[in-house]
């Protein structure tokens, strides 16, 4: 007897991201899983008298976005509760805006939020700009993350609440000193921003119900970008009981996989290590899975804090010869890693500079040579020596690429800045797949603007800005096509974080995850990829976001 699908849906162009069958007319779906695909006429004796129908008829339907890297909590958390402010404005800009919102806030309360673009750092670090930060806030202690998310500029009460004077400087990160009075700017590179983000914990920090409508407004965020499946590439124990609250109760909206946070240097969350990972099962759902770790290896090129196989060019602070330097040494990471692979945890292993990402490889070439397959990501993969691209493949390391942060931008000038022409060679993405290194998409946010996944897909393949912010374009050469790139987002991802047999593809068996655009994105000119519109986002067989 034939199952009666719950929903039918047609089309003229339905791509499946499943190489075996990659474009159908129609496919069913029945108890939120796909259950056929095929021509339209097979699959209409799947109909019955209670079948729901959607005909998209011109539009496209693509699996749902999967997401590979994002921070969905923290952009939730700044989008209801905290300034957001663009990445492109000047000083002046920012402090307006910080003068609007404290007129609207209590004496006391903080202002936190951001970003604050990379670029603007050196304009920050001295006193005269702390104290305009002062004045625009009317007293009130205030933190803004710049755009990297690990580094930050604080005001001078904030400072005075952290406990961060000219005699009791943070012993870890960079505390930027006023050149001519030696005091702290407020300019706080890495760790040394800690003290801040406890600080204003102190103060009082997220309920837990500000900590669960976070992760919802997260979700629902990326919903509207098409988006069903992502990893959150570091969490908290707060972040994990929203996810896990938001399932339990039916309303998590995704597949939704969790990197517990290992050592951790810019975040503030406590606890991480090894008490956050004995706490992760509590937390397992049906569409939440905290299967990974996330390790910081290294921290960002322009604080100097990624680690390189070749100096950066010589500067005061730190002489000719500087590399930059990893926060783990080889016996310590491989003994993280076996220590998770131990408990059936993969690991994604944040690594901005080659050096880091070549340590990760030489880890795993060990850990595979004792029959350790825990899956591994190096995260962000944008610098990689030529001889280590073929190690990916070969010791199964996925690279976890971010190209809404390397196109030509914000971020790219702040590399170039402290790169010059090595900035250049940045996400070798056509030399890895032609490598077969399993390549993943991510989008950072919030360290990058937005989550659209269709600006990742047209930077791909255009290595130019999709929004035509910045002009130029980055390594022409290492372009991948438009098909390459719809996988980069679906089953490429998926499979990278653990769920290509729930989704990443539409596939009989498989949750039915999809987007309808407003027309067949990949198929017309790559530069109007990013101009099409999601009309509509399911998961699991019901709808989640409607134009």
């Amino acid at each position: 007897m034939t199952e009666v699908a719950d929903l039918i849906v047609t089309g003229a162009v339905i791509r499946t991201a499943d190489r075996t069958n990659p474009v159908v007319e129609a496919f069913a779906v029945r108890d939120g899983r796909i259950l056929a695909l095929g021509s339209a006429a097979d699959i209409e004796r799947f109909r019955g008298r209670r079948t729901r129908t959607l005909e998209v008829g011109d539009a496209a339907v693509y699996p749902g976005f999967v997401d590979v890297h994002n921070h969905h909590a923290l952009a939730g958390r700044t989008d209801l509760f905290e300034l957001s402010l663009p990445q492109a404005l000047t000083l002046d800009e920012i402090l307006d805006r910080v003068r609007d919102k404290a007129a609207s806030l209590p004496q006391d309360a903080w202002i936190v939020g951001g970003a604050v673009p990379t670029t603007l750092l050196p304009t920050l670090a001295n006193t005269a700009s702390r104290l305009r930060l002062d004045e625009a806030a009317g007293g009130r202690p205030v933190v803004l993350v710049e755009d990297s998310r690990h580094n930050r500029w604080a005001n001078t009460r904030a400072l005075e609440l952290a406990g961060i004077t000219v005699d009791s400087i943070p012993s870890s990160g960079v505390t930027m000193l006023d050149p001519d009075d030696g005091t702290p700017t407020g300019v706080l590179l890495e760790a040394a921003g800690i003290p801040v983000q406890e600080a204003y914990d102190r103060s009082g920090g997220l309920t837990p119900a500000q900590h669960a409508a976070a992760s919802r407004r997260g979700v629902e965020l990326l919903n509207s970008f098409g988006i069903t499946t992502f990893q959150d590439a570091g969490v908290s124990v707060e972040i994990l009981q929203a996810l896990a609250d938001l399932d339990r109760a039916d309303e998590l909206h995704a597949w939704v996989v969790s990197s517990l946070l290992i050592n951790d240097e810019i975040f503030g969350f406590d606890p991480i290590g090894e008490p956050l990972i004995a706490r992760g099962e509590e937390f397992r759902t049906a569409h939440h899975r905290p299967d990974f770790v996330k390790i910081f290896l290294d921290g960002v090129p322009p604080a100097r804090t990624a680690s390189f196989l070749e100096p950066y060019p010589a500067d005061a602070a730190h002489g000719a010869h500087f590399h930059g330097e990893t926060t783990m040494t080889f016996d310590e990471l491989a003994g993280w890693l076996r220590a998770v692979a131990a408990r059936g945890l993969g690991a994604k292993v944040h690594c901005t500079g080659d050096g880091s990402a070549r340590l990760v490889l030489d880890v795993a070439e060990a850990l595979r040579a004792e029959g350790i397959t825990t899956p591994i990501q190096i995260a962000h993969g944008q610098f990689l020596a030529d001889s280590d691209i073929p190690r990916l493949r070969a010791l199964d390391v996925s690279a976890d690429i971010s190209p809404f942060i390397w196109y030509p931008g914000v971020i790219p000038q702040a590399l170039a800045d402290v790169l010059g022409e090595r900035a250049e060679h940045s996400q070798p993405n056509r030399a890895l797949i032609d490598a077969g290194a399993l390549v993943a998409g991510g989008s950072d946010w919030p360290v990058s603007e937005s989550p659209n996944t269709l600006e990742g897909l047209q930077g791909l393949v255009t290595r130019a800005d999709p929004l035509g912010r910045a002009p130029g374009v980055l390594w022409p050469a290492q372009a991948i096509t438009a098909e390459e790139a719809l996988e980069v987002f679906t089953i490429n991802a998926a499979t990278a974080m653990g769920l290509a047999a729930e989704t990443g593809s539409l596939a009989v068996g498989k949750s039915a995850d999809f987007v309808v655009l407003a027309r067949d994105a990949i198929a017309g000119p790559a530069d109007e990829i990013v101009h099409t519109e999601v009309l509509s986002t399911w998961f699991a067989g019901r709808e989640v976001y409607s134009r």
